[in-house]
């Protein structure tokens, strides 16, 4: 089976989403039980003007987030190119007269 340059675009697409997923997950629980060990409060917590010792990682979850966002866009331009040449290719199909 030959895969497409367009098909390992998405897959390399998809690989990415996943894998910052992944790294939002562990960081996400990485700070939930930082907050529970602090005992702090959830909107304290996770404001990083008022918690500079987890800053930078919060602003980590906001970029991790913006970048899966990014990425599935990206997956989705390419899933709406995808059926529109399904169905021009389907059309074009009906169009040609039977011998």
């Amino acid at each position: 089976m030959e895969i497409s340059a367009s098909d390992r675009e998405l897959i390399s697409v998809m690989r990415q989403y996943f894998a910052a997923t992944a790294d939002l997950e562990t960081l996400k629980e990485h700070l939930e039980a930082a907050r529970q060990a602090a005992g702090e409060a959830i909107g304290v917590f996770y404001d990083p003007r008022q918690n500079a010792g987890h800053a930078t990682d919060l602003q980590r979850t906001h970029r991790l987030r913006a970048e899966m966002v990014s990425l599935m866009q990206r997956a989705e331009t390419w899933g709406r190119a995808a059926l529109a040449a399904d169905r021009q290719d389907g059309s074009e199909a009906e169009a040609e007269p039977e011998e």
